[in-house]
């Protein structure tokens, strides 16, 4: 398969196989899309990515990781991100959404203000909440309130109503977030679920919120719509999520409407001992894509066009995510395409820097 061949999954054609990973800017107020949103997701966009996927965008407004993440927990976020969806359509590209929940890394300073410590109550913050015993993410953190059976059952709805608001705003691809050591993987981890109720304990157990919520947002999200899930393929600590851990995972969430398995890592426990070096992640998602069966996004390091393409050539997965790249070129895909020889539809607005 070729970078840049356009592709399908259900109803839905995607130009190629590049996708802008999901990015937080920290840059929102009460959760709404603002101008930056705009350009930092359009340029992307006019840029030639296949998709364009939001930051993660909380689905209640204590579910946010700061107080200045985006929002869609309230129907009057949809009018301004429904906007950026039109925009990004109009390139080309397929605008995709995040939906996540922060769980106990929620109430975090802006990383550029150098604020120590949480965000307190005092200062527009929130206490956190948790799947399991009230511990926070660091000795600093807030501490957060433990889930009952029926918070739960709220959060999923939540992810539900998410979905609906996504479908509202024009999205054609959503994104659940069950990575990094947010809500979702607070419950698969057994580092951090110390439950002894239906949700902790055995595999299906410590699974079954992240399938309620998948089964929550499928019944909203239409058929012809793909629906991509982010997970941390491993946890890197000895006694975590492992990778056998996640092909077992996407075995069960296919037959539940999963499409796409985006194979990130870590995130659960501070100071866990990474490898990070190029494409790192990469042999998460061949493993996910071989044993499972299942379509697998890379991300991680990536950044050479040549990388892209050998991750495709070598069946670690059907799609590339880039993110920081993403950052440093917003026109990644056209260079990209240039090096690698390979077809590509520029902005007749820039057609003449093309050559």
């Amino acid at each position: 398969m070729n970078l840049f061949d356009p592709f399908k999954i259900r109803g839905i054609s995607f130009r190629n196989r590049v996708a802008v990973s999901p990015m937080c800017e920290y840059s929102s107020e009460d959760g709404f899309a603002n101008d930056w949103h705009m350009v930092h997701l359009g340029s992307r966009a006019v840029g030639g990515a296949g998709a364009v996927l939001t930051e993660a965008i909380a689905v209640t407004a204590d579910g946010r990781i700061s107080p200045s993440d985006l929002g869609i927990w309230k129907d009057e976020h949809i009018e301004n991100l429904a906007r950026i969806v039109r925009f990004i359509r109009q390139q080309g590209g397929i605008a995709g959404t995040q939906l996540a929940h922060a769980g106990f890394k929620a109430s975090t300073p802006v990383p550029w203000l150098n604020q120590p410590g949480p965000v307190s109550t005092n200062d527009g913050g929130w206490r956190p909440i948790f799947s399991s015993t009230t511990r926070g993410f660091t000795p600093d953190s807030l501490q957060p309130e433990a889930l009952t059976p029926e918070g739960i059952a709220t959060i999923a709805q939540s992810f539900a109503e998410g979905a609906r608001r996504s479908l509202q705003a024009g999205y054609e691809l959503i994104e659940i977030h069950a990575a990094h050591g947010y809500l979702i993987h607070q419950f698969l981890s057994p580092i951090v679920n110390t439950r002894s109720d239906q949700y902790g304990g055995s595999f299906e157990n410590r699974t079954r919120m992240l399938r309620e919520v998948i089964e929550s947002v499928r019944k909203v999200w239409p058929e012809r719509l793909p629906l991509w899930l982010r997970i941390s393929a491993s946890d890197w600590t000895e006694g975590g999520w492992t990778i056998e851990d996640s092909v077992a995972l996407a075995r069960q969430v296919k037959p539940l409407g999963v499409d796409l398995i985006d194979c990130s890592s870590g995130g659960i426990v501070p100071g866990a001992r990474i490898p990070v070096g190029p494409g790192y992640q990469s042999i998460f998602s061949e493993r996910v894509r071989r044993e499972a069966s299942v379509l697998t996004g890379a991300i991680g390091m990536i950044t050479a066009p040549e990388q892209a393409q050998h991750i495709l050539n070598t069946g670690q997965a059907d799609v590339v995510l880039l993110a920081r790249e993403m950052l440093r070129d917003p026109y990644w895909p056209l260079r990209a395409a240039h090096v690698l020889k390979q077809p590509i539809a520029w902005p007749k607005q820039y057609e003449r820097a093309r050559y």
